[in-house]
């Protein structure tokens, strides 16, 4: 007689949560949480405005993004000519100026488990939605 086997099949577990990085004063924001409420999707916000992110947390959106900082800093905000000034900033001296200074984080940012994408135009979500 043979023994009966119970066999587990195991699956990563792939986090379909998302997460917008929002900035309330920025229109562009606004309409992409407009967006996923009309599409009945479930969201957190990342009040990254009030709650400065870390260096660490922000290589991590990268990672995700597939950029580098000079690609997600708003190169237009006054503090960032004040800060770079005739100067080539590297990744880490964008990396502590958007954390000091969260107005240069390009937004909205959403995330879905390992890809994000800057939905500037919103539309840019639906593809990882």
């Amino acid at each position: 007689m043979f023994g009966s086997g119970i066999y587990i099949l195991i699956l990563p577990i792939m986090s379909t949560e998302i997460t917008v990085w929002h900035n309330n004063r920025c229109g562009k924001s606004r309409e992409a949480l407009k967006r996923l409420d009309e599409k009945g999707i479930t969201y957190s916000v990342r009040n990254y405005m009030q709650d400065k992110p870390s260096p660490a947390e922000l290589k991590g959106v990268l990672a995700k993004l597939g950029i580098k900082a000079e690609d997600w800093v708003r190169k237009k905000e006054s503090v960032y000519a004040e800060l770079f000034k005739n100067k080539e900033p590297d990744e880490n001296s964008l990396l502590k100026a958007m954390c000091e200074y969260p107005q240069l984080i390009e937004r909205p940012v959403i995330v879905k488990g390992n890809k994000a994408v800057i939905a500037r135009p919103a539309e840019r979500m639906d593809g990882l939605l």
